[in-house]
């Protein structure tokens, strides 16, 4: 049972800045997931078709509820993409 509330306690743990970093990258992941969903439904053939209609609909949703959620928190876009940069960066030498 303990097991169960890890992940809550390590949110709750967290201080500002490190929730904003993790909803920044969640930002980042989703867009790029958007992005593949969308270059595979291109070629989607038969049943894959709605399969990726659906991942699409459900990457704009989140996409969309992410952004709003970082507007609310005063984080703005163009941040996003300067912070994805450094993300990118520290990755490659990391």
């Amino acid at each position: 049972m303990e097991g169960e509330y890890i992940k809550e306690k390590n949110i709750i743990d967290k201080n500002e800045i490190e929730k904003e970093k993790e909803l920044i990258k969640n930002i980042i992941k989703t867009r790029e997931e958007l992005k593949n969903a969308n270059k595979n439904f291109e070629f989607a053939e038969k049943d894959l078709v709605d399969y990726y209609t659906y991942q699409i609909k459900a990457d704009q949703a989140k996409l969309s509820y992410l952004i709003k959620i970082a507007k609310i928190k005063g984080i703005e876009l163009d941040m996003i993409g300067d912070i994805e940069l450094t993300f990118e960066r520290e990755e490659e030498a990391g």
